[in-house]
Formats: structure tokens, C-alpha cells, sequence
């Protein structure tokens, strides 16, 4: 007998519990839920002073608060996010979550290494701001 989500583990079938592990092997990974990183692996910063001023955020997720220094017209603003938590293997996803006029900013990650990520935040309008935006940020890990 066979039990839908269930594996056998000798005469006895368990669900799959996978809270605390370490590493999670499948090919497929499908989730009804959330998927994340947990309490405590979230680091919030404050840029200091102008837009290209770097940061440090060890964390494999967060967010980061931008100086409301001024960015002219169809300007881009480069700085550089110290981070332990990423390599150069990784995947960095970045978005604006608030702050500043809504759709006056585009954000991209522009370059990743051993340590450190290159974040571009552009204002993509016609006029120039003075405005704080908060960046939300995640690492997706890469083994190898």
C-alpha cells in the first residue's frame, strides 16, 4: 500500500518532514507555501550620505534603505552590497519594495563575487528625485 506524499522507510511509512535540515535533494520542488529564509537570515540597512555609497549586509536576504540624495533624470546610482553570505556562483534577485515615487525606479543586479554584489538602481522618468527607496534582496545559492 502507498500513501500519496509518503515514503517507505522499512515496514513503516513517515511523512517527510523537512524543517532544520541541512540540504534538500529532489529534482522537483513544489511548494504550497512560502519558501525562504528564516527568522534571522534578514538584515535590514540604511545607506549613508549619497546613492553610491556601499553597504554591508551579511545576510543572505534583507533590505536596503537608499540615501535620498538626488538622482537626476534617466540617472543610474552603482554600489556595492559587502555581503559573507554571497559567492560568486550565486544568483542575487533584487526589487524595489517602497520609497520614492511608484514606477520612477528600475533596480538590477549588475555584478556578483566572492563577497560582495554590484546593485544599479536607475530613474527611469524625466524628472529628478530626491527620494529613499528600500530594496528587498534574496541569494539564491548555487553548490559547487
Amino acid at each position: 500500500m502507498s500513501l500519496g506524499n509518503s515514503k517507505a522507510i522499512g515496514v513503516a511509512y513517515s511523512d517527510q518532514n523537512i524543517q532544520g535540515a541541512d540540504i534538500v535533494s529532489a529534482n522537483n520542488v513544489i511548494a504550497t507555501g512560502q519558501i525562504g529564509y528564516a527568522a534571522g537570515n534578514y538584515t535590514q540597512v540604511t545607506q549613508q550620505t549619497v546613492k553610491t555609497t556601499a553597504v554591508t549586509s551579511n545576510t543572505p536576504s534583507g533590505s536596503i534603505t537608499t540615501s535620498n540624495s538626488q538622482l537626476a533624470p534617466s540617472a543610474q546610482a552603482v554600489f556595492t552590497v559587502n555581503c559573507s553570505a554571497v559567492s560568486a556562483k550565486d544568483t542575487v534577485i533584487a526589487s524595489v519594495a517602497s520609497g520614492g515615487t511608484l514606477g520612477a525606479y528600475n533596480v538590477f543586479i549588475a555584478a556578483i563575487t566572492n563577497g560582495q554584489f554590484t546593485v544599479v538602481i536607475k530613474n527611469s522618468t524625466n524628472n529628478a528625485y530626491s527620494e529613499a527607496v528600500t530594496i528587498n534582496y534574496a541569494i539564491l545559492h548555487t553548490q559547487g
